[in-house]
């Protein structure tokens, strides 16, 4: 089966977050194929390179980007969410004249159409946080 993955909570205020990654690990682990994990609203702090949570809790963002790498996912966040919280990637600390950027490597901004993409494709689109 074909999961994607939508994401609303910020990892460090809603236990949505965290369950989305633990259903990550175990629909790969099941075998089933994860299309993309959409980030949306405050579930886009996930993808923030500075975030520096307590030893003692877990580094979502760390956590997405190894899982990531080790299954070659598509990680996307919104861009009009993202840039609206001041989560940035190079190109848009560019546009709007920011000192500095701060998407982890991982992630990627796009827009919406990545997400109805996501919903078309896959045979589930889970939701967590919202």
């Amino acid at each position: 089966m074909i999961f994607s993955l939508l994401v609303y909570a910020a990892p460090h205020s809603h236990q949505g977050a965290e369950s989305a990654y633990r259903f990550a690990v175990a629909c790969l682990a099941q075998g089933h194929s994860l299309h993309r994990v959409f980030f949306y609203g405050d579930g886009i702090h996930g993808a923030s390179a500075l975030a520096a949570p307590p030893q003692d809790e877990p580094n979502l963002s760390a956590r997405w980007q190894a899982l990531a790498q080790t299954h070659d996912l598509d990680l996307v966040v919104c861009i009009a969410a993202a840039v609206r919280r001041g989560l940035l990637d190079a190109n848009e600390a560019r546009r709007y004249e920011k000192p500095g950027h701060n998407l982890h490597q991982g992630f990627e901004l796009s827009g919406l159409g990545q997400l109805a993409e996501a919903a078309i494709v896959s045979d589930r689109l889970i939701t967590f946080g919202a």
